[in-house]
């Protein structure tokens, strides 16, 4: 564990190599981020970031090309007051995403109601991300949500236009609201971005609800491949865990119905998830507000029809799992390596980065 942390501002992605970021699609500019949630790493040094607020996905070059995933081992105490140093203000940690190829972790915040990216090298420095004179490219959602309150409980759905974000096979994968019919969809932005998708809309079996449900979003996911084929296992609030095969999404016209394959647990939030191998077996870890962190079997899912009855008295049924003791109040993750998770542990308002092996 450092003792000390060097904290600085340095402007990143000037040594960006422009053949490829040319070759993305990317110009120089100043991308107009007004929101920095969800983040998710792509091909080369790109970076995506899920701006909410302006309901745009923004892909920057990042020029991060140092560092080695294999033997990243990272801790930092007091993760958003270190960051609130170096970008000026009280900072708010949005998400976290590993570069796989150095194991540098980048992390959205808001200081003082302003979106930062900031970096977190192997030896604990943070830097922030410029983003002024910057190879960046777009893609504005369409048919997002409008911006305001609404409804009886004055909840604006903007703010779940991006819940997540996944590079996936040369696309970017976005969970989310939109306006309309069946406003619970996922959209797939082809990169380089070319014209925008205006998502297909998702209905789930709320087992814990005991009905039909698409206007929920999905808090977060991961693709999988299940029989060779690829899927996107989905958890959602309160809590149900569902199969969407991709080849389903693509094909879809306006709304597709998921396989609810699990049901984990009511009022509760998942908070994130990763998927890895452990032993020649498939694992999802997903970490929630108030069910802890759950280490879940994706065994059998292929033979997984879904669950159709009502799960009632908060209880579990589907797909199994057991609670992993040894990770406490971990509000945020992401996959460093094969053996290896960064986790951001909230305890007692103090937001420590931790490595931790992967259970």
């Amino acid at each position: 564990m450092m003792k000390h942390l060097f904290a600085a501002v340095v402007v990143l992605g000037a040594a960006c190599n422009s053949v490829s970021a040319d070759q993305w699609g990317l110009e120089r500019g100043i991308p107009e981020i007004k929101s920095a949630g969800k983040l998710t790493f792509g091909p080369d040094d790109i970076l995506f970031i899920g701006d909410a607020k302006s309901a745009t996905v923004f892909a920057v070059a990042t020029g991060n090309r140092e560092g080695d995933a294999s033997t990243a081992n990272i801790n930092v105490d007091d993760l958003a007051g270190r960051i609130g140093d170096v970008v000026g203000g009280e900072a708010t940690i949005n998400d976290l995403a590993t570069n796989p190829a150095t194991g540098n972790v980048f992390a959205a915040a808001t200081a003082n109601g302003k979106p930062a990216i900031v970096q977190i090298d192997g030896a604990g420095k943070i830097t922030q991300l410029a983003l002024q004179d910057v190879r960046f490219s777009k893609a504005v959602l369409a048919n997002a949500p409008a911006d305001g309150a609404t409804g009886r409980r004055r909840r604006n759905p903007r703010n779940d236009a991006i819940t997540d974000i996944v590079w996936y096979e040369g696309k970017v994968l976005v969970s989310g609201l939109r306006s309309g019919d069946a406003p619970s969809s996922v959209r797939e932005l082809v990169f380089p971005f070319a014209k925008s998708d205006k998502g297909v809309g998702v209905q789930i079996y709320h087992a814990a609800h005991g009905k039909d449900e698409d206007t929920s979003a999905m808090r977060t996911f991961v693709p999988l491949m299940i029989d060779g084929k690829p899927n996107l296992l989905a958890a959602y609030q309160c809590t149900p865990l569902v199969r969407i095969p991709l080849a389903e999404l693509e094909s879809a016209a306006e709304k597709i119905t998921a396989t609810t394959v699990a049901e984990l647990g009511n009022r509760n939030q998942p908070l994130d998830m990763i998927s890895y191998r452990q032993g020649g077996e498939e694992f999802l870890l997903l970490s929630n507000s108030a069910r802890g962190v759950m280490k879940i079997s994706t065994a059998g899912l292929s033979e997984n029809k879904g669950l159709t009855e009502r799960v009632s008295g908060g209880g579990a049924a589907g797909q199994g799992y057991v609670t992993v003791d040894s990770l406490q109040d971990v509000v945020q993750m992401d996959k460093l390596n094969a053996g290896h998770a960064v986790v951001l542990i909230d305890k007692d308002g103090q937001q420590n980065l931790k490595t931790v092996a992967l259970p």
